[in-house]
């Protein structure tokens, strides 16, 4: 039991024994010795195939050999220096490249940097306080999102620590409902409307057809700008992320995980004369030691080298294969909904469609983490909470897909029958 004594040394020095509050679960969390492929190995000996991949950053699977030799190499040379380097134009021209709205991006060390940095500049750019979150979603651990946030936070209380002063500019709507975001605009002064075209932090909820269109034309008629938070899928769906997978370009956008290859990293792109407003070309300040970091754009070059149309759609025929396999299995069992879109998925133990927050807040938590305990005796690792996504991997060959059906049928049969 090397992961239980180390978990208990581990809350003596760090808050909750964790770094990340969604790592924490009863009665303790494994401690990973290492990773390879779709598989992680804890210290007690143990594998699981891996559904939480990091949360999402990992596309290839771990320790992908072209990722570990690109930044092998690049240590070799340093870490960091504090000066511009080339990979971080190679980068910067392969975002531009791919993704619909980008035309200037700036490299930042988190999707929290991301996000709170996209907020100032649009802001600055329309001259307007007042920004739009919809409940449920996650953008970050900053002062002006934590209003009914998403993936951990949502069994919190919110904005504890955070003056109502800051928050005040925060207008919540609800995600998939047009009236709420009519309203919400019709009644503010609004900069910018801040959205995840997928919601993958209160698990996995796709737009209504037709629903990311709506809120591009109502932006575009109200002088507003409309932002997409890509930190889950960008480079995730498609070669261009959710903007291409749905045919909807916004105008600023914000990227993260994919893109470094499994290092830190977040990324604000968009329109140039939006971007250009951020120094030093602009008066909007954005700075951080380690933007642009040297080993991270070497990750993330090594990876997205391999993310073409071809990877993409074999990506996408996998998810399609294990979530068709996985709906099945919950229609024959009767219990729980699963949402899905390309490689993302989530289980929901709820009667009923999940559309939104309120929606997905009315699964049975309980019921999920007696699911998520089973799944991890039969050697299969979830994300340890009912509001974060799946995700599979390159990796994840039909064998090992497979074999994971098999494990969840037997996981939904035990809690059909207790």
């Amino acid at each position: 039991m090397n992961s239980k004594k180390l978990f208990e040394e581990a809350k003596k020095f760090m808050p909750g024994g964790v770094n990340s509050p969604v790592r924490a679960f009863e009665p303790y969390p494994f401690f990973v010795e290492r990773g390879r492929g779709c598989f992680i190995y804890d210290i007690d000996g143990n594998s699981y195939i891996d559904y939480c991949l990091a949360y999402g950053p990992l596309i290839l699977g771990h320790a992908h050999p072209s990722v570990v030799a690109a930044v092998y190499k690049q240590a070799e040379k340093g870490t960091t220096y504090g000066t511009p380097t080339e990979k971080e134009l190679k980068l910067a021209k392969f975002v531009v490249d791919k993704v619909p709205c980008a035309e200037m991006v700036r490299f930042v060390n988190s999707g929290t940097e991301a996000t709170m940095s996209a907020i100032r500049l649009a802001r600055a750019f329309t001259g307007k306080e007042k920004i739009v979150k919809f409940e449920g979603a996650y953008h970050g651990a900053h002062d002006y999102v934590l209003v009914k946030p998403g993936s951990g936070a949502t069994t919190l209380p919110d904005s504890v620590g955070i003056p109502k002063e800051t928050t005040k500019n925060t207008i919540l709507c609800t995600y998939n409902d047009e009236e709420s975001v009519i309203n919400a605009i019709e009644n503010h002064d609004v900069a910018a409307v801040l959205v995840e075209p997928v919601m993958g932090n209160i698990g996995c909820i796709k737009p209504k057809k037709g629903y990311l269109k709506f809120l591009r034309k109502i932006t575009k008629e109200n002088d507003i700008l409309l932002i997409f938070d890509e930190v889950i899928t960008g480079f995730r769906l498609a070669e261009g992320g959710a903007q291409e997978y749905y045919g909807v370009t916004p105008d600023l956008v914000t990227l993260g995980k994919v893109l470094g290859g499994g290092l830190p990293i977040g990324a604000l792109a968009g329109k140039k004369e939006i971007m250009e407003n951020i120094a030093p070309s602009g008066d909007v300040y954005q700075a951080g030691t380690f933007n642009g970091n040297p080993m991270t754009m070497s990750a993330g070059l090594a990876t997205l080298k391999h993310l073409d149309k071809k990877f993409y759609k074999e990506l996408n025929k996998k998810g399609k294969y294990l979530t068709e396999g996985i709906n099945d299995i919950v229609e024959d069992v009767g219990i729980g909904y699963l949402s899905s879109v390309g490689s993302m998925f989530q289980i929901y133990f709820t009667e009923g469609k999940v559309l939104n927050h309120e929606d997905a807040k009315k699964s049975n938590v309980k019921v999920f983490n007696k699911y998520f305990k089973t799944l991890l005796k039969e050697g299969v690792f979830v994300p340890p909470s009912q509001f974060e996504c799946c995700f599979i991997s390159d990796a994840h060959d039909y064998k090992i897909l497979d074999n994971t059906l098999e494990k969840i049928e037997t996981s939904l049969k035990k809690l059909k029958n207790e």
